[in-house]
């Protein structure tokens, strides 16, 4: 799975879109932070502290190309810092990275080709409900191949999945709309011409 989308974000040649004096500094911030919330559960010693993805909120503003290589060199970032070993790595790069990745750029094509192409639609449907079922979705995901962590059953793990992913589907939806308001450009999934109605 991880092969497969590296390839595919590769193939795409993402980069030729950026923007010629580079990615807005928002983009480099949430990909800093990320090395911090994967490893949450190392920092507080605590299984029962689920890591944030951040994959949808990546996804939103950079495209899922690109959001799938920062996963990566993510995971990379986390080996040199000796924060995790590198099989927990690739773990938590496929299941905190590339499987909430795929779920968010899944759920969001279905939210502009179902629903109606509206601003509060692309908060709520996409920022919003997307990233909460996309972030679930990994960890049922994770949970399924792996089994429960060391000193948590299946069902402790799963409902502090559930609960980790409605704080980070809040976030998510919080900053995305206020990047709607005032900074649309952050966005690579968005458009004022796509979501906002017409003036008459």
């Amino acid at each position: 799975m991880i092969f497969a989308a590296l390839a595919a974000a590769l193939a795409t040649r993402p980069w030729r879109a950026l923007p010629a004096d580079g990615p807005p500094w928002v983009w480099l911030a949430v990909w800093a932070v990320l090395p911090l919330l994967w490893s949450a559960d190392r920092h507080a010693t605590s299984a029962m502290i689920q890591p944030w993805s951040g994959a949808g909120l990546l996804v939103l503003l950079a495209g899922w190309p690109l959001a799938v290589l920062a996963l990566a060199a993510t995971a990379l970032g986390l080996v040199a810092l000796n924060a995790i070993g590198f099989d927990q790595s690739v773990t938590r790069l496929a299941w905190l990275g590339i499987a909430p990745a795929c779920l968010a750029l899944g759920l969001g094509a279905a939210v502009r080709r179902w629903l109606p192409h509206h601003v509060f639609v692309y908060i709520f449907a996409r920022a919003f409900f997307g990233t909460l079922l996309a972030t679930v979705g990994g960890g049922m995901l994770e949970l399924w191949r792996h089994g429960a962590a060391a000193g948590l059953t299946a069902g402790d793990q799963l409902l502090a999945r559930w609960l980790a992913a409605w704080g980070e589907a809040i976030v998510t939806g919080m900053l995305v709309s206020i990047f709607v308001a005032f900074r649309p450009r952050w966005l690579a999934t968005y458009s004022d011409a796509l979501y906002l109605p017409p003036r008459r």
